[in-house]
């Protein structure tokens, strides 16, 4: 929203300046977004004379100046104006000043062989007019070398502020002002609105045709004007729209324009001799369109309400007019309308034509419905003021849409919700400044809100508006009071899970992926899923028709479109949910992890010391395990069994699970008919971990940490190798040896196993290391034997094996 500082001051009696006008808007709600003195530009020019005027002795049409700026020197000046001739003032700048009609810096210059240092400018090189047919001719009075700018009246400044949607009343002048004056900052003018006198009935007819509902233009009103004479408007009209960014048009225009910025109120003119029958203001019919005044066909639909008369539309109400029935420098009798069109039907028809205006900018925001009358009676005044004429009666159609909103406001509300102390004439008299109505004595009063307040519906917004002029720098901070204990958690366990899963995956070199929820039938059922229950009912693509069961499928696809680009060695995971049917309870959330090349978490690629090997379950199992320890689960608790999904590779995976009834995860390398169906080049492992099993840890009671405590005595390793049938785990051993000693026996691992010639068929023989780690005394050879005999003996009660020999 712009206005100039006289502008204001036409509706405000001040004394304060610019700087005071600047802060007190920002203060009360009204954000300055910019200040701007459109003369500033025309500082640098000067008013200097023609001394003399000779001929350009090398080009007909030019002339060579002697210039003088007010300094009693002469400066020469090539130009080619018609007008220009000795004696003649006029305006002049000097090399170095920008010319503001092209931003030119202006330098000393060579034409047609004679020097030039200077220019003596018109008025289009100003951007005061169009003007360009001859140099500015000034009274023979005007002060040389006064700065142009001076002499065409000083600055100006033009205030740009920031109107949030809901102050609608400051879209117009009047109604910035009224909240200065609030503030203190002067006194509201009185309104110099007059009824005009009535010459003759109306010639025009206005009426409403809606059926029942006149919620599309509750209220129309308007009046003919006979006998104007239309031309361009006065230069204080024109230099105002100038400063705010419109271009004059005529008189007629300028007038409609300069009051839906001097009070926020949109009006119409037409050319009444265009007009054919009643005006009317209705619903649009499909297959009507419009040729508005921005020069487009708009199509109309049942939707939007229209302005029309007997020949059809002539404009859009509340959003633009129509260019058939638009006034020009002929038009001799004109209607004036103004009406209160729909906040949000007008929005909506905006938005569906892709139509903007500053009429539409205001009704869509909500004005001042009991002004439809009154902004009539200030536009004819100024039609006859600027244009002459004789004005017909009054004629309005339907009633303006008025709240009448009273408010039950108690004072103390202001001191309850903002913490300002202020006193009951203070809070009454700023009310009333601003428009309301305060009625009662007391505690409590009758607030009435005046109609060009849509925005305030109960006792908090008038609070805001006290508070807002009060200023709400007067407002102290006040710390929210600190809270005795430590907030509850925000995230629920699997949240937390979920974010825990991403890091560990991520620490272990594994790159995240997002990847679709849907895949095609064919890979959800290689994947345990294709019930009907999770299929799409209408899927964005054949490839895309059922809720994934999986996010293997996903992730090697994704894998699979970066070895097609030239990348190799891909590690990527993903943690998101997996639907095994349509109840609750069938949706999971689950982290895999996807290795493909060498994709190790050792390295990957080729190197000078050794290539890298290719992944293999080991990688898979690993993935896994890590993540399972990162999420604070006991490994040691759970089973690892070989009974993978079909989509492993029944030799190289597993299952990891606490017992038949629950399955944590699966392991391994990926079937090769899985990989074919996939279109996937292999191998590729994959793990998957389903969130939602992992048990939750009991809380414990929050206790010291015991003291790290370490045995004194050094530890002593035994290798023990046993011949196993093949197809015994390893794992059992490893478990039956622990379990031999536990207070003794600190760690037992595998690190050979042998198949071969020394051993019989269908037999292996597997190497374990167990570290023993006393706490008392340090081990005899004894102690070492009888150790050893117990381990032996659980291993060959566990699992048949025997020791080698």
């Amino acid at each position: 929203m712009k206005f100039t500082l006289s502008w204001l001051k036409d509706h405000l009696d001040t004394e304060a300046s610019l700087d005071d006008v600047v802060e007190a808007l920002t203060m009360v709600g009204l954000e300055v977004e910019s200040v701007s003195d459109p003369m500033a530009p025309l500082k640098p020019f000067r008013i200097a004379r023609i001394v003399t005027a000779d001929k350009h002795p090398n080009a007909d049409k030019l002339k060579l100046l002697a210039v003088d700026a007010g300094d009693g020197n002469l400066v020469q000046v090539v130009c080619g104006a018609p007008n220009a001739r000795a004696g003649l003032k006029g305006v002049f700048a000097l090399p170095g000043v920008t010319i503001p009609v092209n931003g030119t810096v202006l330098e000393v210059g060579t034409i047609r062989g004679v020097e030039s240092r200077g220019m003596m400018c018109s008025e289009r090189e100003l951007l005061l007019s169009d003007e360009h047919n001859g140099i500015i001719e000034l009274p023979e009075d005007a002060p040389l070398g006064m700065s142009f700018a001076d002499y065409r009246g000083g600055s100006d400044p033009v205030i740009d502020i920031s109107i949030t949607p809901n102050r609608p009343d400051c879209l117009g002048v009047r109604g910035v002002a009224r909240d200065l004056a609030a503030r203190g900052l002067g006194r509201l003018k009185a309104d110099p609105l007059k009824p005009a006198v009535a010459k003759f009935a109306s010639p025009t007819a206005i009426e409403l045709r809606f059926d029942g509902d006149t919620s599309p233009c509750p209220v129309f009103a308007g009046r003919v004007v006979k006998g104007v004479k239309n031309g361009p408007s006065p230069q204080w009209l024109q230099d105002r729209l100038k400063a705010i960014g419109l271009r004059p048009i005529n008189a007629l225009v300028d007038i409609t324009n300069y009051i839906t910025y001097d009070r926020g109120r949109p009006l119409h003119v037409y050319d009444a001799d265009k007009v054919t029958g009643p005006i009317h203001a209705r619903l649009g019919k499909s297959g009507e369109s419009l040729a508005a005044l921005d020069g487009k066909t708009y199509a109309i639909d049942e939707t939007m309400c229209v302005i029309a008369d007997d020949s059809g539309v002539l404009g859009l109400g509340g959003v633009m007019g129509g260019e058939t029935s638009g006034s020009s420098e002929n038009t001799v009798n004109v209607l004036i309308e103004s009406a209160y069109f729909d906040p949000n039907r007008t929005a909506r028809t905006g938005r569906k034509l892709g139509l903007n205006s500053d009429a539409r900018y205001r009704f869509e925001r909500g004005i001042d419905p009991a002004f439809v009358v009154a902004g009539l009676e200030l536009a004819t005044q100024m039609v006859i003021d600027l244009c002459g004429g004789e004005a017909s009666e009054l004629v309005v159609a339907g009633k303006e849409p008025l709240r009448n909103l009273v408010i039950d406001f108690p004072l103390h509300e202001v001191k309850r919700l903002s913490g300002l102390t202020l006193s009951e004439g203070a809070i009454t008299t700023t009310l009333e400044a601003l428009g309301f109505g305060v009625q009662g004595l007391g505690e409590t009063r009758e607030v009435s809100v005046p109609s060009w307040r849509p925005d305030v519906h109960g006792k908090a917004d008038l609070v805001e508006e006290v508070v807002r002029i009060a200023g709400l720098d007067q407002v102290k901070p006040t710390p929210l009071p600190r809270l005795a204990s430590v907030g509850a958690k925000v995230l629920t366990p699997l949240q937390i899970r979920t974010r825990r899963a991403k890091r560990a995956l991520a620490t272990r070199g594994l790159v995240e992926a997002v990847t679709w929820s849907f895949v095609s039938e064919a890979q959800a059922t290689a994947f345990g899923g294709g019930a009907a229950a999770v299929r799409l009912a209408n899927p964005i693509s054949a490839d895309m028709s059922d809720m994934r069961p999986s996010l293997i499928p996903g992730l090697a696809a994704a894998v699979q479109r970066n070895v097609d680009r030239g990348l190799s060695n891909i590690a990527i995971f993903e943690v998101g949910q997996v639907f095994a049917g349509d109840r609750p309870q069938d949706q999971t959330i689950v982290a895999t992890a996807v290795r493909q090349g060498t994709a190790t978490i050792d390295g990957s690629g080729r190197h000078w010391s050794g290539n890298a090997k290719a992944v293999s379950v080991h990688d898979a199992k690993a993935d896994a395990v890590a993540l399972l320890e990162a999420l604070g689960f006991d490994t040691s608790k759970a089973q690892i069994t070989r009974n993978a999904p079909a989509w492993f590779h029944p030799g190289r995976s597993g299952t990891i699970q606490l017992g038949p009834q629950t399955v944590l995860g699966h392991f391994g390398e990926l079937h090769p008919a899985v990989l074919e169906a996939l279109k996937v080049d292999g191998p590729l492992v994959a793990m998957e971990i389903t969130l939602d099993r992992i048990p939750v840890g009991k809380a414990k009671a929050s206790k010291a940490k015991p003291a790290l405590n370490l045995s004194a005595f050094m530890p002593v390793s035994r290798d023990f190798a046993f011949v196993v049938d093949d197809g015994v785990e390893a794992g059992k051993i490893v478990k039956a040896a622990l379990g031999a000693d536990k207070k003794l026996i600190a760690d037992a691992r595998v690190f050979d196993v042998y198949r071969g010639e020394h051993v019989e068929p269908g037999k292996k023989s597997l190497a374990i290391e167990v570290t023993l780690s006393p706490a008392d005394k340090t081990l005899t050879d004894e102690d070492i034997e009888t150790v050893s005999k117990a381990i032996v003996a659980a291993v060959a009660k566990a699992t048949g094996a025997v020791l080698r020999g």
